[in-house]
């Protein structure tokens, strides 16, 4: 089987996404699996060398399959041509915005037309996107809606810990009204799904409380837990699946990085977000399941602070491309 073909995003220019894009491509060891390419624009990448003081080549290509023609350490570029490197760095713009999107769209156009297997996507800024007229939370509905997928989740992967969402990019009242006994079975079939592709047989499912110590009874809030939860596990069980709750979220993480579950199904953004991010920032890797393509990234921000430094860490975009290359064997365009 030839080695599956990723694309790799560019994100907002304006952030870390070109810095740590050339360092990752410098890791050589990444190209051994896979085939990789940039979807963005020569010019950026190319002022991006000059921020980290690297001497790497950048060559363009017209179809992702020409990157399989060149040499690891060479970054082949898909040069979409839509900003220049005038761009000011680490400042929210309506034009990177739009460009990070338009990256985005033509990964999944590739993905769709069976050209790559999978994409790896560097942080977007979400003012940037909405000051460009782009009014997503962010990639996970990009995705979803350019790909007609009804049923998603946002998935949280680091060392000893996996965790999907049931909500993400809104407020809590808002995330609270939304959960419902339908949303909170799919997602938990989502995380089984996944899971089993993923080679674990029987994984074991623990699943998220909204009030704290799961309601106790009805002692806190408003009978959230009988209502939205309880049902779905309960109709998960009934079909097979081992999930588990709803559980104090307050002591489940730490039963899960011990190794009791396989994977939390948080209710929302920050209750699931928080302790992945406390296991390090370089680890969490970000990943859309429900689709019919596979997408991993960074799970971190465009940075844009330190952005033009030189001192983004690669190491997420790094693991969320071994990620990609991974699960792409699932959907391989070749097989």
């Amino acid at each position: 089987m030839a080695k599956p073909i990723i694309a790799l995003t560019m994100g907002d220019a304006a952030g870390v996404g070109p810095e740590i894009i050339i360092k990752a491509f410098e890791q050589t060891n990444l190209h051994e699996n896979g085939t990789l390419f940039v979807i963005g624009d020569y010019s950026i990448l190319n002022r991006a060398k000059t921020f980290i003081g690297s001497d790497v080549d950048i060559v363009k290509i017209n179809e992702p399959e020409e990157a399989a023609d060149v040499k690891p350490g060479v970054i082949p570029c898909l040069d979409l041509q839509l900003l220049t490197d005038e761009l000011r760095v680490g400042e929210v713009s309506a034009e990177a915005g739009n460009a990070a999107f338009r990256y985005l769209e033509k990964a999944i156009a590739l993905a769709n037309e069976n050209q790559i297997d999978g994409i790896c996507t560097a942080p977007l800024n979400k003012e940037a996107l909405h000051k460009a007229g782009h009014m997503y939370p962010g990639h996970t509905e990009i995705l979803a809606e350019l790909t007609q997928t009804k049923d998603y989740a946002m998935m949280l992967a680091a060392p000893n810990l996996k965790v999907v969402h049931v909500t993400t990019h809104v407020g809590l009242l808002d995330a609270i009204h939304l959960i419902d006994a339908k949303r909170v079975y799919t997602t938990i079939q989502l995380a089984h799904d996944t899971l089993i592709r993923a080679g674990i047989p029987q994984p074991k499912i623990a699943v998220c409380g909204i009030n704290p110590h799961a309601g106790e009874n009805g002692l806190f809030g408003h009978g959230e837990e009988e209502e939205k939860i309880v049902p779905a596990v309960e109709r998960a069980q009934s079909e097979g699946i081992q999930a588990f709750g709803p559980l104090p979220a307050d002591t489940l993480f730490f039963r899960a990085v011990r190794g009791d579950f396989d994977m939390v199904v948080a209710m929302y953004h920050d209750q699931g977000h928080g302790p992945i991010k406390v296991l390090g920032l370089e680890a969490g890797v970000n990943i859309t399941v429900g689709l019919p393509i596979i997408r991993t990234s960074v799970d971190h921000g465009t940075a844009f602070d330190i952005a033009g430094t030189g001192k983004a860490d690669p190491a997420s975009l790094e693991e969320a491309v071994r990620q990609a290359i991974m699960l792409s064997g699932t959907r391989n365009r070749h097989a």
